[in-house]
């Protein structure tokens, strides 16, 4: 990363299923162009028109085990019934490499980074999170059936699931209570740039 430059964000954003998070990160990735995504490693099965490398690092179970085994992760959580988990390198080489980097997971795989970043440095400096949710259980489940993709015990273990998770939004840096995809799109991009203008992060002014 060249001297002149501020230091990066590591902007974690992490919701409930169904309030918006892949829309949301989507759209920062086509908006910013210094914010690259952390891929995370999974032991779920390739979907159609998924790549290795490019959508998830996609593992076999012994392997994922190895390299959780070996410290290789930042964070790594069963959700589903598959695990899923953020390598060191991923986030580290890209931070260092000068570029914000966008990582989404779970309230779990949030409080393994931040506690992370409290032995590292580089993380420490880094890290801000947010949580994102619509602004009540109703909102969130009426997405959820506007998805038209889960079965009613589906849905239901969903949002048994978000009401554990929000409970912990005070544990995040901002709590970002989900509208519209623009409106979610506005607002993060807002703490992104108040977050990249901080002084520990900013370059000296030349006096």
């Amino acid at each position: 990363m060249p001297a002149s430059a501020p230091s990066p964000v590591l902007f974690l954003i992490s919701a409930p299923s169904g309030a918006g998070k892949t829309t949301l990160c989507q759209n920062l990735l086509q908006t910013c162009p210094n914010l690259r995504r952390a891929i995370t490693c999974t032991t779920r099965a390739r979907r159609d028109g998924e790549r290795d490398g490019v959508d998830y690092y996609f593992l076999d179970p012994s392997v994922f085990r190895e390299r959780v085994e070996a410290g290789w992760f930042l964070e790594h959580a069963t959700v589903y019934g598959h695990r899923y988990g953020t390598l060191r390198t991923e986030v580290l080489e890209k931070l260092e490499a000068g570029f914000d980097v966008l990582i989404n997971v779970d309230v779990q795989g949030a409080a393994s980074l931040r506690a992370a970043a409290r032995e590292h440095p580089v993380l420490r400096q880094a890290l801000v999170t947010v949580f994102l949710t619509p602004p009540t259980m109703a909102v969130l489940e009426r997405r959820l059936r506007h998805r038209a993709s889960d079965s009613e015990a589906v849905i239901a273990r969903r949002l048994a699931v978000a009401r554990q998770e929000a409970e912990r939004w005070r544990d995040f840096d901002y709590l970002l209570l989900s509208g519209t995809p623009e409106e979610d799109t506005r607002q993060a991009l807002m703490i992104l740039q108040a977050e990249q203008l901080r002084t520990h992060r900013s370059v000296p002014p030349v006096l």
